[in-house]
């Protein structure tokens, strides 16, 4: 590894910087975050020894059969995906400031925004956000801004980690609330809405929800709208292949992770938030889209600025938009069905095991609730060492459930994968 910086050359930052220290500098990381350092060969490596070192520690990856899902799911990714987003043209991954060099981009940003909007039945989206979370955070600080109030509804099918990435935005103040709208039967309890959205800024709905649940949006507008508070619906873009979209029920903004769209899981990243909202808010849409409607503020008056988010994750954007291209109206609502079927097909298997049964009735897209006799995480653990990952725990998110897993099966699961599923299910009971 090669560091420019000569000891005097840290002594005069820091002394500039007015830091007695390194650790000085970065004393309000938490300790955790710092020491032990990594664990890395103390010997120098070249190039062809330090692949032969890689290519040794890849072997302890394992890779299981999986089906877990909650927000990032294992999908096919067609080869023309690849083979486009590697053209020159569209090179760079990052926003393109001269617009005479990056013709490309930009037409594929035109075609991203265009294809959202078809895709959630909205007016205007922008240039794509970093990840599903953010979008959420910023479409739900767009409704306070716009209405001037700082209680903040949401549903319990909500993301666990979309509403902590939205309480990090208003961390510095103690005057927002947070109201909870309480499942019933695994969705959102209607009855409770009218009480609960007094004075509210917003109703924040995920539909499907984190259970995977199809939450019933007919008439949650108008409600919404009589308590004078906006709607935000977060939603898998591939689902709405086949229900209906934020649009059609009367959202204000609608947002979702797009990494169904032809993204990895990639260990966490990159990944691609998607934002849309209707053409009266359209000021109020953080981040890159057309420059004609953005206000200069986003960029040179930071502090009254929208958002301080001016970015896009460009390369991404452009493989959901390949992706999404390739399927048409009638491939994604075929992608759809697929995942629904592969689940449903999933859901009747594992509830015909002894002491197994679905938590709840109502209808789900690629993932459901399944109630597993004994402990789900020692199921999951005794699972994996056969080489299949039977689905996600749910007891530390919502301990009111009980043993439960939360299990995905998308369209890349085959008929002999969800039998492999079940047995592996079976051993681990």
């Amino acid at each position: 590894m090669y560091i420019p910086h000569t000891e005097k050359d840290k002594e005069e930052m820091l002394k500039a910087i007015g830091a007695a220290s390194f650790e000085d500098l970065v004393k309000q990381v938490p300790s955790g975050f710092l020491w032990p350092k990594f664990d890395l060969p103390q010997e120098s490596l070249d190039e062809s020894q330090a692949a032969a070192r890689l290519a040794e520690l890849s072997k302890k990856n394992c890779r299981p059969l999986n089906f877990v899902g909650a927000g990032a799911y294992e999908r096919y990714t067609p080869a023309a995906v690849k083979a486009i987003t590697s053209r020159t043209e569209f090179l760079t991954a990052y926003t393109p400031y001269q617009p005479e060099a990056s013709q490309g981009t930009l037409q594929a940003i035109y075609e991203f925004q265009s294809t959202v909007c078809a895709l959630y039945g909205m007016d205007c989206a922008n240039a794509s956000m970093y990840d599903g979370a953010s979008s959420f955070a910023e479409a739900v600080r767009a409704t306070v801004r716009v209405t001037g109030r700082r209680k903040i509804v949401y549903s319990a099918g909500v993301h666990p980690q979309y509403m902590d990435t939205l309480k990090t935005y208003f961390a510095h103040s103690p005057d927002y609330t947070y109201v909870k709208v309480p499942m019933k039967d695994g969705v959102m309890d209607r009855e409770a809405l009218p009480a609960l959205l007094e004075g509210a800024a917003c109703l924040a709905v995920q539909t499907p929800n984190f259970l995977g649940l199809i939450e019933d949006m007919d008439g949650v507008s108008a409600l919404v709208k009589k308590a004078g508070a906006l709607l935000v619906a977060a939603s898998d873009p591939v689902s709405l292949g086949v229900l209906k979209t934020p649009g059609e029920y009367g959202a204000d903004f609608a947002v979702g992770e797009g990494q169904s769209l032809g993204l990895p899981l990639a260990y966490g990243g990159p990944y691609l938030g998607l934002f849309s909202c209707k053409k009266e808010h359209v000021r109020q849409m953080p981040g890159r889209f057309v420059l004609t409607l953005q206000a200069r503020e986003q960029h040179i008056r930071r502090d009254k600025a929208a958002s301080n988010i001016c970015s896009n994750e460009a390369l991404c954007a452009l493989a959901a938009t390949v992706y999404a291209a390739l399927l048409g109206p009638e491939g994604m609502r075929e992608l759809a069905e697929a995942n629904m079927g592969a689940a449903a097909h999933a859901a009747e298997r594992l509830a015909g095991i002894k002491g197994c049964s679905l938590k709840f009735k109502g209808p789900f897209f690629n993932e459901f609730v399944l109630s597993v006799p004994g402990s789900a995480a020692a199921m999951r653990e005794k699972a994996l060492g056969q080489g299949v990952d039977i689905g996600l725990p749910l007891a530390p998110l919502y301990p009111e459930l009980g043993e439960t897993l939360l299990v995905c099966a998308t369209e890349a699961r085959t008929e002999a994968d969800i039998a492999r599923l079940e047995k592996a299910v079976r051993e681990a009971i």
